[in-house]
Parts: C-alpha cells; sequence; structure tokens
C-alpha cells in the first residue's frame, strides 16, 4: 500500500483528516467551555475561601481547611468519580453538571491557596496607609490590596487553567463527549489508536500554546515577569 508523509499509510492520512475536526469541534464546543465555566466557578469558591482563611472566621474557617485538606490531597478523578457517581447520578443530575461541579472545587481548593498566599504578601503598611486617609476595609481591599495581589497571582492562576484544558479530559470517563472521548471513539473503531491519541495530543497542544501566548500578553499588561 501506498504510503504518504512521515511513513504513513495513505489509509491513516484519510483517518487523522477525518478525525481532526470532528476532534477540534468537540474542544471548541465542550472542552473549552467545560474550563471556562469551571474555572470561573473555582475562582469564586476560592477568593471566598481565601478571604475566610485570611480573616480567621470561626468554624467556618476549619471547614474551608478541611474542605482545602481534602480536594488538594485526592486524585480529581476520584473526585469526579465521587461527584458524579457517587451524588449526581443517584440523584438524576446531568454529567455535565457533575463535571463542572468536581471541576470547580478542586480548582477552587488550589487557588484559595495561591489568592490567600498573594493576599498576606502585600505588605500591613499598604493597609495602614488606606487607614490613615479615611479608607474603609472594603475600600482598601478592593482598591489598593486586590489589584497588587492579582499581578502576583496571574501567573500561577493562569497555570491552573492551562492545566485545567488537559484535566477535562477526564470527563470522557462518565461519557461526556468531549474532545478526549472523541478520539477514543475513533480509535476503538479504526484501532489506530497511536496516530489518533498522537493527533488529539496535538490539538491540545494547540490549545495550551495559545493560552501560553495569552498568557504572556497578560503578564506584560500587568507588569508581571519578564517584559
Amino acid at each position: 500500500m501506498a504510503t504518504g508523509i512521515f511513513g504513513l499509510k495513505e489509509s491513516q492520512i484519510d483517518l487523522m483528516k477525518r478525525a481532526f475536526w470532528p476532534m477540534l469541534e468537540k474542544g471548541i464546543t465542550y472542552s473549552i467551555p467545560l474550563t471556562l465555566i469551571s474555572f470561573a466557578i473555582g475562582i469564586i469558591i476560592a477568593v471566598l475561601v481565601a478571604l475566610v482563611v485570611i480573616n480567621k472566621v470561626p468554624v467556618i474557617r476549619q471547614i474551608a481547611g478541611i474542605y482545602i485538606w481534602i480536594f488538594r490531597g485526592t486524585p480529581l478523578l476520584v473526585q469526579l468519580f465521587i461527584v458524579y457517581w457517587g451524588i449526581c447520578n443517584p440523584l438524576g443530575i446531568d454529567k455535565w453538571i457533575a463535571s463542572v461541579v468536581a471541576f470547580s472545587l478542586n480548582v477552587g481548593a488550589y487557588s484559595a491557596e495561591t489568592i490567600r498566599a498573594a493576599i498576606l504578601s502585600i505588605p500591613k503598611g499598604q493597609w495602614e496607609a488606606g487607614y490613615s486617609i479615611g479608607m474603609s476595609y472594603h475600600q482598601i481591599f478592593t482598591r489598593i490590596i486586590i489589584p497588587q495581589a492579582a499581578k502576583v497571582s496571574v501567573p500561577p492562576l493562569f497555570n491552573s487553567f492551562i492545566s485545567l484544558v488537559k484535566d477535562t479530559s477526564l470527563a470522557s470517563t462518565i461519557m461526556i463527549t468531549e474532545m478526549f472521548r472523541k478520539a477514543q471513539e475513533f480509535a476503538s473503531g479504526t484501532f489506530e489508536y497511536l496516530i489518533i491519541y498522537l493527533e488529539v495530543a496535538f490539538i491540545y497542544l494547540i490549545f495550551c500554546t495559545l493560552l501560553n501566548g495569552v498568557q504572556k500578553l497578560l503578564e506584560k499588561k500587568l507588569r508581571v515577569g519578564k517584559n
């Protein structure tokens, strides 16, 4: 049989052409939206948890600590299975919602520590300066602390976002037809596991490379890191 580029058979090249756009489409319509929604909710959770820990809110602080401990200390795949098979599926809750819940809670636990550290990195003198000119706690926090903490936390938070893009592939384990699940369907139907999985890896690489570019632009705008 005739061979094409890189020694691939024509049938393999044809398969890669047929598989590329369906996998890319699932990445755009499922993987990326799942990432964006989960990350947005996760950041909200992270900010609330970080503030609870920093302000030493009684009881809730202990609960927040246990939450961080559990979700940072167990695998994301196990968390996803517990949320879906243990809670959502028995209650008839959609697997998409289960994925969002699991990913959001995981992001929230990791990002809470990042945000907490960023806020605590701001010198206490900033707070004192704000109080000295008559600003309230809320004004100091939103106008002085948050802008400075954002500059510190952007790189690690964006890294978490990029990692989440790849972690959404775990949603395939509960039969959500995202990008990796589509790759599995092509691979199992043709037995061309290597080329299909290499191809989907390439698509993930494209997504993450583009996001790395966005991260660098954002860091430059915030004057973080190298210019």
